[in-house]
């Protein structure tokens, strides 16, 4: 018992690992631009102000979302999807798995549960012991069932789930400006540190390996960013993007895109305002999505034009019966 929890507390502990790298760099970046380009470099106070105040709010909103990717908790299922005292000891009992599956389905009527397993089963977790709402997940690194789990983090050290996705999104996007705007205010002073137009030693060795770092991030989180970018407008995450979620019909990988704009509204809320602030606006409480089979049999547009077809194919079976009434008439 005391071995099995020392090696949890070092993977715990090395678990940290990627995020104070990312902590490292970033505040030697502060250091670098601010103190070796803007402070010791730079002659121009004009300049010196105009680089500063843009960096300075680059830098507050990348390090506040990367906070609140960081420390806002993944969300777990509320209570009504753990399964009670006397279900469990009923499914615990149960041998045959026919009959679980009916004691699962029983469970899941009360529940707004429509996602299957492969099979056509109820998604049940038997670690968690309750009914998986849909696109949640259970994340073997937490060691819990996260709502719609997007992927595990070790960047961030945390699950991305309903809960930080938009804030994840956000601390991709500002991360990007982040290293854009270094990489664009810093290259003239690279040139002129390269060609031995400026001689200050220490900030030389700065200001040069700054423009590569950023560079580098830039094109990795650029990649990333735009993948996910893909991902809002499918309205899938990155689990559905590799295994298509399955419906009680079979398997949709659009089963729940509702159209670019309501895709962005199901991340980033209807508010525009706070899109781009690392503020909860997601709408939903991560237990339920609108789906587009659903939307599409509750359109009345749709139900007007099924019963269009339907009266069409009254009218023309009403048509066919007068022909053939007609044509027994003839031949009598």
């Amino acid at each position: 018992m005391a071995l099995s929890r020392g090696l949890r507390c070092c993977q715990r502990a090395f678990a940290w690992v990627p995020v104070a790298i990312i902590a490292l760099v970033v505040l030697w970046s502060y250091y670098a631009y601010v103190c070796e380009l803007c402070l010791v470099t730079l002659s121009n106070p004009v300049e010196k102000v105009a680089y500063l105040t843009v960096f300075h709010i680059l830098f507050v909103l990348f390090v506040w979302t990367y906070w609140k990717s960081i420390f806002t908790l993944p969300v777990q299922p509320d209570k009504k999807y753990h399964m009670s005292y006397a279900d469990k000891e009923r499914y615990e009992n149960e041998e045959r798995p026919e009959v679980q599956r009916q004691i699962l389905a029983e469970i899941a009527r009360k529940l707004p549960v429509y996602t299957r397993t492969g099979n056509g089963g109820i998604r049940f977790c038997d670690r968690c012991q309750l009914i998986k709402p849909d696109r949640c997940h259970h994340c073997s690194v937490c060691a819990i069932c996260v709502l719609k789990m997007d992927h595990h983090c070790p960047w961030v050290n945390n699950c991305i789930g309903f809960s930080n996705y938009k804030f994840f999104l956000l601390f991709l996007a500002y991360s990007l400006l982040y290293c854009l705007y270094i990489a664009a205010t810093v290259f003239k002073y690279f040139i002129k540190y390269w060609t031995g137009e400026l001689t200050n030693g220490r900030s030389k060795f700065h200001v040069l390996f700054l423009l590569f770092v950023a560079v580098m991030f830039f094109v990795s989180l650029m990649f990333l960013f735009g993948y996910h970018c893909w991902l809002v407008s499918r309205n899938r995450s990155t689990l559905e993007a590799f295994s298509a979620p399955v419906f009680q019909n079979g398997p949709d990988k659009n089963g729940f895109n509702l159209g670019f704009v309501k895709n962005l509204q199901q991340v980033f809320g209807e508010e525009k305002k706070l899109w781009l602030l690392p503020v909860v606006s997601s709408l939903g409480d991560g237990h339920f999505f609108p789906m587009r089979a659903l939307c599409e049999a509750q359109n009345p547009l749709l139900a007007n034009e099924e019963q269009w077809e339907d009266d069409g194919i009254d009218e023309e079976t009403h048509d066919s019966n007068e022909a053939s009434s007609l044509a027994i008439e003839r031949e009598t």
